[in-house]
This record gives C-alpha cells, structure tokens and sequence, in this order.
C-alpha cells in the first residue's frame, strides 16, 4: 500500500540537450529579459562569451561569485544591477555561481536562467545557503528558484575529473537524503533512486574518458534528478553538518559533501532501512555507508576532512555547532554520536553504521 504523503511541484522550466546553451537568448527573450547580468566566478572566461553571443541583450558581467556565497559579495552583485540597469540575471557555472545570482534574486524578484557547468544541483532548488561572519545559514523561497535552466552536457567536457567526481557525489547525497526525508513521496523516491544509479554508473566513465559525450550526458540527467530531489524534499544531518564545517570553516563544499556522505548515512542507517536498501541497490553494494564510501574511493576522491585543511582541534566546535540548533533527523542528533561521525570523516575511516 502506498504510504500518505504531500508532494509540491516547483515551478521550473528545463532546456536539455547537447547545444542547449544557443538557446538562451529565446529563453531570455520567453522571459521578458531585455538586460541581463551575467554571473560566474573570476574564471570568467564562458560568461564573456555568453556576454559577446547575447550582445544588446547582456547588461554586463560580474566575476566575484564564490564558495558559500558570502552576503558581502551580494551587496557588491546587487550594486552591479543597479549600476547596469539590468532587468535578469543569467548564471553559467557551478554552485557558487548559481548561488550569488539566488541571493541577488532573493533581494531584487528578477527573473534567473541558470546554467549549470557542474553536477552541484543548485539550480534546481528554492534554497539559498548564505555566509555572514563565517556562518552559514539557509532558507527556501520560491523567490531564488531559477525560473529557467538550461542544461547543456557540452560546457561540462573539460570539468576536471576531481571536481566531476566531488560535484556528483554532492548531487548523490541531495538524493540519498530524500529517501529518508520527513517529506519524501514517491516520486522523489523513484527521482532519488535513479538518480543516485545514473551518477554512479556515469561518474566512473568520466573519470576514465572526461571527453566521453554520453557519459557527461547522464551525470548531468542525474544531477537533474537529484537537485529535483532537494528542491522538495527537507534536509537532514548531512546537509547541516556540511554548512556548519563549509561556513565555520571555509571548507570546499563539493570535498566536504563527498567526506561527509557516507559518515551521515552511516549515522541514520538503523533510523531509515528502507532508504538505506534503496542507496544500496542504486549502487550494487551490500550496504549503503560503504558502498558510498567504497565508490569515493573508486573515483579518488577525498575522503577525509584533514586533507581539506580542517585541524582536529576543530572537531568539538563542529560538534558544537552542528547540535546548537534544533532540526528534524530519522535519528535524533546527540552532541557525542555527531561528534564520532565528525572525528571519523576527519580521520578518514570507513564508515560505522548505526546499530
């Protein structure tokens, strides 16, 4: 029988396809963009490019997107609307990209085309994760949903294999989280799972052919799916263990989200069997933390926080945070179980499950 369950479906139109990206100056013109702002990071090199194809259309670029989306980086972005009267907002790049122009959005109601160049699934959420004083916060607004996306599986060939790898594995925990979610459906369980399997079979040809079309070609559809899946789907213990460490201290996202991932599943493992039986079918393993942990390791990517620059010392002040305020979990989350999880992902062991 088919549990009870609340299902909202976001507003949000998707262009996919090989070339896609040509398509954005009709998508600008369906949305009434007349000048748009074009985001990215200092590597500005696809945003001047997008600026030259757009032409009238492009009301300038800016290039100070960054980790975590810093609020005083949002103050400068939204100084640049002003300044070039632009009326939307195009973003091309990965989360940090996306994200400014979220903040921007939030400020302003401008309308957004995202275009995403990682596997972050940023764009297709209504949640915006912001930095102030090096902590990070989030809240959801359908305010800062792009109102369009425009996947193009060619801007993601020269993504280098190691941010490939950590960009998809971000993407799988979006969806790992949705299967144990208070306000999962099934939809999102059938998104996750398909998901969570596309990454899984798609990132281990990209590492070993970043030039193989198809293969960037399905790990862009299961970023789709799983960023679907975070868009409407609460978060739980992974996703606020990697704000406090990425906010607190300045880890890289995608890296902290790969480490952290099969330590959190770990954590919820006896609170959410059936979540855990469908991650481990997704990826043909016998059990879900290892086989998450398993995978990381198959595609070399980093599997503890020391090799991101986190000092053990900080481990107790993680800890601290990640309990300081109240959220919903399957397990409830006590001060020295997080802080276990948190000293293994540190050190780089395999994951403990939960008994």
């Amino acid at each position: 029988m088919v549990p009870s369950f609340i299902h909202t479906a976001l507003p949000a139109r998707v262009v996919f396809g090989a070339g896609a990206l040509a398509r954005l100056a009709d998508e600008l013109a369906q949305l009434g963009i007349t000048r748009a702002l074009v985001f990215t990071t200092p590597q500005r090199r696809r945003g001047e490019a997008v600026v030259a194809a757009l032409g009238a259309k492009a009301a300038g670029l800016f290039t100070e997107a960054t980790m975590h989306t810093p609020v005083e980086v949002t103050e400068r972005a939204l100084a640049a609307v002003t300044e070039h009267s632009a009326d939307g907002l195009v973003a091309i790049g990965g989360g940090s990209t996306i994200g400014l122009a979220k903040a921007v959005a939030l400020r302003t109601d401008l309308p957004q085309v995202a275009i995403p160049t990682t596997y972050a699934g940023s764009e297709m959420t209504p949640i915006l994760g912001e930095t102030r004083d090096r902590r990070k916060t989030t809240q959801r607004s359908l305010k800062v949903l792009p109102e369009t996306v425009i996947y193009d599986p060619d801007l993601t060939l020269t993504l280098p294999a190691g941010t490939s790898v950590t960009s998809g594995m971000n993407a799988i925990a979006h969806a790992a989280e949705a299967l144990y979610a208070r306000d999962r459906s099934p939809l999102l369980a059938m998104m996750a799972k398909e998901g969570i399997a596309t990454l899984a079979q798609s990132l281990p040809r990209i590492v070993a052919d970043g030039r193989d079309a198809a293969a960037r070609a399905d790990a862009l559809y299961g970023a789709w799916l799983c960023g679907t899946c975070l868009a409407t789907a609460g978060m739980a213990l992974h996703h606020k263990l990697c704000h406090v460490l990425g906010g607190m201290l300045n880890l890289p996202h995608a890296e902290t989200h790969t480490i952290v991932l099969p330590h959190a599943i770990a954590y919820n493992s006896a609170a959410a069997p059936d979540a855990m039986a469908a991650i481990a079918a997704a990826l043909h393993a016998a059990e879900a933390p290892r086989g998450l942990y398993d995978l990381a390791g198959r595609l070399g990517a980093p599997r503890a926080l020391r090799d991101l620059g986190m000092k053990e010392a900080d481990i107790d002040a993680a800890a601290d945070a990640a309990v300081r305020d109240p959220y919903w979990n399957p397990r409830p989350v006590e001060r020295e179980p997080v802080r276990d999880l948190i000293a293994r992902a540190w050190a780089g062991d395999p994951p403990l499950a939960s008994v």
